[in-house]
């Protein structure tokens, strides 16, 4: 039986991550898996040289879509511990600004599970990111967080556009018959400066 939500570690701290204290926090007996992923800030993006990544947060509903998202998870996988953490203010290159730590009887759930926790915390999770160049520096959206940011806009307008059709239906004295057809929007973005990262059991070059 999976150990209770309560014991989840979900923290947003100011100072380095300790990554032993996460992957130890998910230790468990009955685990036979421990899945983690940590980003990193890496030094170059598109051929400019980063200097540092600097994080700021709207840390009480940063802390609600953690535990949501964990409780998510937990819903989804067979998970006996989880442990996540983001870090604000600045993180130089080399260091890390998010873990993601999961432990399962089965590597499929742990493995899996972390990678939803850490694409749920890219696109719901309200923490901004600026990227600073030696040249310059620039706020940034994450690629997950825009797209779906655009699915709810679509899911928003196809119930406006619904909404609209049957109010046309009833005001028409023939009740005549509305189609409405919603096109397919593509949306290509950059994933966003200077953060990489490695899922155990996965390409580690995948980018966030």
């Amino acid at each position: 039986m999976a150990a209770a939500a309560e014991e989840d570690l979900i923290e947003i701290v100011e100072a380095p991550i300790e990554v032993r204290r996460y992957v130890d926090h998910v230790r468990d007996p009955a685990a036979g898996a421990i899945a983690t992923f940590e980003g990193t800030t890496r030094d170059t993006f598109e051929g400019r040289r980063v200097v540092e990544l600097r994080y700021e947060a709207y840390v009480p509903m940063a802390l609600r879509r953690l535990r949501a998202a964990c409780a998510d998870a937990r819903a989804a996988w067979s998970l006996r511990r989880v442990a996540v953490a983001h870090r604000l203010g600045v993180v130089p290159v080399g260091e890390a600004s998010v873990l993601v730590a999961a432990s399962a009887a089965h590597r499929a759930d742990a493995l899996e599970a972390c990678r939803f926790l850490i694409d749920e915390v890219k696109a719901s999770v309200p923490v901004w990111k600026k990227e600073v160049y030696e040249d310059g520096e620039v706020w940034k959206e994450n690629a997950e967080f825009i797209h779906a940011r655009m699915s709810t806009t679509t899911t928003t307008t196809s119930a406006a556009a619904a909404a609209a059709a049957a109010q046309d239906k009833r005001s028409c004295c023939c009740g005549a018959k509305v189609k409405v057809e919603e096109g397919k929007e593509e949306a290509h973005h950059s994933n966003g400066a200077g953060l990489e990262g490695g899922l155990e059991g996965s390409d580690p070059d995948r980018p966030l």
